[in-house]
Formats: structure tokens, C-alpha cells, sequence
């Protein structure tokens, strides 16, 4: 068998690959691991709404309280509200179950670190280890783990701030992300595609609790529509309605709402580049920006690291996955880091990408400046590239050959200063992944096919 985490926990089509059986062993060694050393520890479990997270919660649930750990089920909420809750209520882990953009049938486990750190590969291996060996712990009598309201946890010896209720922690969440803002947003609109999944209440609550005029597009979930058709992977919807609407602009969050993509007045698109990079000089003129420096992965376009050099700001890389992100800023203290895909980290308000503070502080930055959105986005000028994906039988073997190498650097000769080439092995299929960037569109398509054709051959 392969590893079983991926870029981001344990994803799978429910009911198949990811079953009640698996979230059951998953969650039980997940709570042995991250539990140890605590007399009596706690766990923070949510979802989104897919249908098939009921099935897969009552079987984490399980897994949790079989191993001795008490449980908080705070329901439908997005994936760094759950994050958020894990370090608040000084939870041992958090269990988010959500397969994030993908569609309804798959569903995911995404699991948190106190504090609501994502896993580091090494825990990840401890929780295999232990799923393979097949004996978990199970203590009987008092010592089983209890699904808890508050009365009960405090006879526990934990501590939960306030009555514990969901409707108290999608509240707290709310009132954690306005003060995050920091900025009141009265005479903004906008439109918000909740995507019928996590956030469809929490997010137009925020954004109208902060000040704004919310329309709110498919935030109805009925467990079957989530992602269809709407979100950030699917922006025409959003697009049209900020026209129709006259909006400031509009957001897109995406299923588990840890991911935020936005579109301007006239329906432009304004990605995750281009929001980093807002944010970014936002916070370099306030003194916030540790280090003047932005966390960005591999694929983040040329265009940005011009746009940074030319603000004065460090642009670091990491490997493509918001985890690796989270790394290097908990590795250096940084204090803003993101993907083009619209994952944006800012470690002060929380340990994981958030589309609703994402599009928060994107607004705070319009109303301090009186600037329309794509009047700050136009400091970044893309740069066109081109993504091609080749399908190989060893994606490692072949990324690693050396004709590949030599005809990398071939290119990388070429382009001089006006470009950039990546080739990677794709993090979940047997793929290389070949990406070519250039001020010359044509040359861009010419060179990245070349080079799609000599791995091809390999």
C-alpha cells in the first residue's frame, strides 16, 4: 500500500477508498499519537456539508472516543474554523472532514496538531505506522472518551471558555474574524459564492458583521451540490453576479472555505498571486511584513516575484502545498505566505489558509485606500505561462532523467532573464508536470511543448 496522507490529510471517494472503516482507524491512531502524555484529552471535529460527511463524523467520532479521547462536534464550519477552535479550546487534535474543492462524492480527513497545526510528514508517518499495525489502544469503563457539552467536560478537568453549543462556536469564529479585520467595511458590496459548502452561513455573516452589503451566491447545501458548478474553481457565477449586482467585487471561497479567489467591479479575475501581493504591500507600509518577506510555492507566476522586487519585499518558495508554506513561516517567523490557488496564510489570525479573512483583509485594504480592486491588483503584471501534463509510468524516474535535466537547462538558456521553467512530478498521480513561463507567449507554448515531448520519450 502507498502512503495514505497526501498534500492535504486523507482524501478519498467515500464509501470506497475512504470508508467508515479507514476514518475510524485513522482517527483512533491519530488520537493515540497526538494524545500522549494527557491524562484526559480532547479533540475539535467538524465537517462540510457532503452527505457523506455524516457517515464518515460518526466513524471519526468513534475512532476518537474508542481511544479514550472527548469530543466536540461543532458541525458544519470551515476548515480554519476548526483550526481556530482546536487552539482555543487547548485541544490535543482537530479533525476536519472534507475533501476541500473536489467534488461531492469524494470526502477527506484533514487533521490538526494542538495549537490547529497541520501534521508534519514525520506524525503522519507515526499514524501509519500505527494504523499498519492494527492494535490500537482501547480502554474501557470511565476511561472511554465522551462527546461533551460543557458541564460535562469541566467534571473532565478540560477547559472550554463559554457553554459549549455550536451555535457559540460559529459565533466565536465570527467575532474572531472581524476583529482580524480591523477595518470597518460600510459602502462595500459584495458578493460572496460560499460554493454550497462550509461557509455558507459563517461567511456572509462576517462579511456583514464587519460592515459590508453581502450578496450571498449558492449557500444552500444540501449535501449534494457542494463545488457543483460554483466556487473558486468555477468563477463564471460570480463573475456575472458582481455585473448584474454592481458590486464592489466578488469572492469565491471554496468548499472547506480555506481558499479565497476574487474577481474585481468588471469581473475580472483577481488570483492568488495578485492577492498576496496586495496584501503584501498592505503590510509591508504597515510594519507588519516580519522580515519584508512573502511565502509563495514553486508556482507562483514570474510576475509576482517582479512585482515583490519592485515593492522592496523578499520573495521566498517552497514546494507546491499550503502545508510546505506553513513550514517556512513557522520556520521563520514570517507573516504572510499563500498559494496562487488562493490559499493565503497569515499566522497571526490563524494556522491554516482562510477564504473569508482572506477576503476580509482584501476589503480592508479597498476601504483604507478608497482604491477599487483592480486598481491595487494591477501591481502585478502576470506573466504568460504555459502548463502542460504528461502522463508517465514512474513520474520520479523520469523528472529525475538526465536528458530531462539537460533539455530543462536547454530552455532555462534560452529564456535568460524574461522567463522561468519548472518541471515536477505531480504530488497524486503519475504525472510530470512541466510549466513554462515567458514575456513571449508564443515562445512559452513553443518551449513547453518541446520539453512535454522529450519526458514523453523518456
Amino acid at each position: 500500500m502507498g502512503r495514505l496522507f497526501g498534500t492535504d490529510g486523507v482524501r478519498g471517494l467515500a464509501n470506497e477508498s475512504l470508508s467508515p472503516e479507514l476514518a475510524l482507524r485513522v482517527s483512533g491512531a491519530a488520537a493515540q499519537i497526538l494524545s500522549r502524555g494527557k491524562e484526559r484529552a480532547l479533540a475539535v471535529v467538524g465537517r462540510d456539508p457532503r452527505a457523506s460527511g455524516e457517515m464518515l463524523e460518526a466513524a471519526v467520532i468513534a475512532g476518537l472516543t474508542a481511544a479514550g479521547v472527548d469530543v466536540l462536534s461543532v458541525g458544519v464550519l470551515p476548515t480554519p474554523a476548526v483550526a481556530y477552535l482546536t487552539g482555543l479550546y487547548d485541544a490535543c487534535l482537530g479533525v476536519m472532514i472534507s475533501a476541500s474543492h473536489n467534488p461531492m462524492p469524494d470526502n477527506g480527513i484533514k487533521i490538526f496538531a494542538a495549537g490547529g497545526h497541520k501534521l508534519d510528514d514525520a506524525i503522519e508517518d507515526k499514524i501509519e505506522a500505527l494504523i499498519a499495525e492494527g492494535a490500537p489502544l482501547r480502554p474501557t469503563g470511565a476511561n472511554i472518551g465522551r462527546v461533551l457539552n460543557a458541564s460535562g467536560a469541566r467534571d473532565h478537568g478540560l477547559v472550554i471558555p463559554d457553554q459549549y453549543s455550536v451555535e457559540g462556536t460559529h459565533e466565536r469564529y465570527v467575532e474572531h474574524l472581524v476583529e482580524a479585520t480591523g477595518q470597518d467595511l460600510t459602502g462595500l458590496t459584495v458578493v460572496v459564492d460560499c460554493a454550497h459548502g462550509a461557509a455558507a452561513e459563517v461567511g456572509p455573516a462576517a462579511f456583514r458583521e464587519a460592515g459590508a452589503t453581502v450578496i450571498a451566491i449558492n449557500a444552500e447545501p444540501d449535501g449534494l451540490n457542494i463545488n457543483d458548478g460554483c466556487g473558486s474553481t468555477h468563477l463564471d457565477q460570480i463573475q456575472r453576479a458582481v455585473r448584474e449586482h454592481d458590486a464592489d467585487l466578488g469572492l469565491a471561497l471554496d468548499g472547506d472555505a480555506d481558499r479565497c479567489l476574487a474577481v474585481d467591479a468588471d469581473g475580472a479575475i483577481v488570483d492568488g498571486d495578485a492577492i498576496m501581493a496586495i496584501l503584501a504591500i498592505a503590510m509591508k507600509e504597515a510594519g507588519e511584513l516580519a522580515e519584508n518577506t512573502l511565502i509563495a510555492t514553486v508556482m507562483s507566476n514570474l510576475g509576482l516575484h517582479i512585482a515583490m522586487r519592485e515593492a522592496g519585499i523578499t520573495l521566498r518558495t517552497t514546494a507546491v502545498g499550503d502545508r510546505y508554506v506553513l513550514e517556512e513561516l513557522r520556520r521563520g517567523g514570517y507573516t504572510l505566505g499563500g498559494e496562487q490557488s488562493g490559499h493565503t496564510v497569515m499566522p497571526k489570525f490563524g494556522t491554516t489558509g482562510d477564504g473569508i479573512l482572506t477576503g476580509l483583509k482584501l476589503m480592508a485594504r479597498m476601504a483604507a485606500t478608497k482604491r477599487g480592486l483592480a486598481e491595487l491588483a494591477n501591481v502585478l503584471r502576470t506573466v504568460p505561462q504555459v502548463l502542460v501534463n504528461v502522463p508517465v509510468s514512474d513520474k520520479a524516474l523520469v523528472a529525475a532523467a538526465p536528458e530531462v535535466r539537460e533539455a530543462v537547462l536547454e530552455a532555462e538558456r534560452i529564456l535568460g532573464e524574461t522567463g522561468r521553467v519548472l518541471l515536477r512530478p505531480s504530488g497524486t498521480e503519475q504525472l510530470v508536470r512541466v510549466m513554462v513561463e515567458a514575456t513571449d507567449p508564443v515562445q512559452a507554448r513553443q518551449l513547453a511543448d518541446d520539453l512535454a515531448k522529450r519526458v514523453a520519450s523518456v
